[in-house]
């Protein structure tokens, strides 16, 4: 090639405009934040107090849609095999990706693998709860009982935080006739606890606040680190001589796999500061459902995932606790 060929080539290769793929902007449209549990819980709750926020903070919509069956399943799966272009994207539960995972032989996902954990958002203690007219008055007048005879526990369901948390107190407790009742879901537990035809409950504090106010229902022990502001005279499970009862039920902020970090960098950035706010702050005190300070995010929310996890597999593998 001569020199006006080389100078012609080089020019040219000046002159080429150089190809760059450009993301699209985030979001493009409305985000659809599923929450896999019916209307009126704890997670449709959250969902609907962080939506009107986050749609201020991202400039589109964000509509929380139920997607509830099989114990907040169903709704997760529609979010492991979402598009991993940021506009779905779930309010994450430990039934699911904790409880779920110990006791269930096969989920349609990988509880960590499939999903983008972004943000630990909230988290709520169980309790045990007894009728106001109950003979127990105590925690230790209820194990008491059930060394001897017959003490029935009711739970939202087999293989659920509840249950387990039941089943290694009457282990810990030496209360072999702690028997287990399971329920489709606290409501009608909570009936059967008040009319009388069980002794007790386990249950997030959450769905209970209003009936502890109002006396109907009394509280024994509760699951949390403290005692709580709100309820200051109930014992921790870990002051009664339970620690290894200390536990708690979270909801996350997750999307599908392979999130592009940019958008996980922006929701990481402006979800945390929301659970700060007043209002918010407000909600969750009336719920007793608390974030922590600072939230855990990325690879420290995954890293509580992974620990419970596997504390909890090893509880349900004790007790043989198996969901079919």
């Amino acid at each position: 090639m001569n020199r006006r060929h080389l100078l012609g080539a080089a020019m040219a290769g000046l002159a080429a405009p150089t190809v760059v793929q450009a993301q699209p902007a985030w979001p493009s449209r409305p985000v659809r934040l599923i929450a896999q549990f019916p209307p009126g819980g704890l997670v449709d709750t959250v969902s609907r107090l962080l939506a009107p926020i986050m749609s201020q903070a991202l400039g589109v919509s964000v509509v929380v849609e139920n997607r509830p069956g099989a114990g907040g399943i169903i709704g997760t799966d529609v979010v492991a095999k979402a598009p991993a272009d940021g506009h779905t994207l779930l309010v994450s539960h430990a039934s699911v990706h904790v409880y779920s995972t110990a006791t269930r032989p096969t989920l349609p996902f990988d509880p960590i693998a499939d999903f983008t954990h972004m943000v630990h958002l909230v988290e709520a203690p169980n309790i045990i709860l007894v009728r106001a007219s109950s003979p127990f008055r105590t925690l230790d007048d209820l194990v008491s009982a059930a060394r001897t005879q017959p003490v029935r526990y009711g739970s939202s369901g087999i293989g659920s935080a509840p249950h387990l948390l039941g089943a290694m107190l009457g282990s810990e407790a030496r209360a072999p006739n702690l028997d287990h009742v399971p329920y489709a879901g606290s409501a009608p537990a909570m009936q059967d606890v008040m009319a009388g035809n069980i002794e007790c409950m386990v249950d997030p504090i959450t769905t209970n606040t209003q009936q502890m106010r109002d006396g109907s229902l009394r509280a024994l022990a509760v699951s949390s680190p403290q005692r709580l502001a709100m309820f200051p005279d109930v014992p921790t499970f870990a002051e009664l001589g339970f620690p290894k009862l200390t536990s708690s039920q979270w909801l996350g902020l997750s999307g599908p796999k392979n999130l592009p970090p940019a958008i996980v960098e922006r929701l990481t950035a402006i979800v945390p500061p929301m659970l700060q706010r007043p209002e918010l702050a407000a909600r969750f005190t009336d719920l007793q459902t608390m974030p922590r300070t600072p939230s855990p995010t990325g690879a420290e929310f995954v890293g509580i995932m992974r620990e419970e996890i596997a504390a909890w597999t090893a509880v349900a593998r004790q007790f043989s606790i198996v969901v079919s």
